[in-house]
């Protein structure tokens, strides 16, 4: 069983910028692929990040390439995921969830095995 708890939300005015947090319990942090996920009101939820159980790999839609970088630290059995140059449609509750793998980069959203309880993101126009 691994629980993920975020944290580092909070309101932001357009152009600024957040980091995220994401720790883990358990020992087995390092078997895990790491991946941040959003959802704004009325929508569907969506993958803005994801990175592979040893940082090696990362991927990034194209809405948030460039402005949006995910990275962890196994000894510290955390991912962050650092948001700059926020817009105001990145506003919505930010997610971190695990995959256990050691092969995969990017899977399916339904195929996460634990997510955290969301922690929200608010960007001022």
């Amino acid at each position: 069983q691994v629980q993920l708890v975020e944290s580092g939300g909070g309101l932001v005015q357009a152009g600024g910028s957040l980091r995220l947090s994401c720790e883990a319990s358990g020992r087995t942090f390092s078997s895990y692929a790491m991946g941040w996920f959003r959802q704004a009101p009325g929508k569907e939820r969506e993958s803005v990040a994801a990175i592979n159980w040893s940082g090696s790999r990362t991927y990034y839609p194209d809405s948030v390439k460039g402005r949006f970088t995910i990275s962890r630290d196994n000894a510290k059995n955390t991912v962050y995921l650092q948001m700059n140059s926020l817009k105001p449609e990145d506003t919505a509750v930010y997610y971190c969830a695990a995959k256990f793998t050691r092969t995969l980069l990017v899977v399916p959203i339904y195929e996460y095995d634990y997510w955290g309880q969301g922690t929200q993101v608010t960007v001022s126009s």
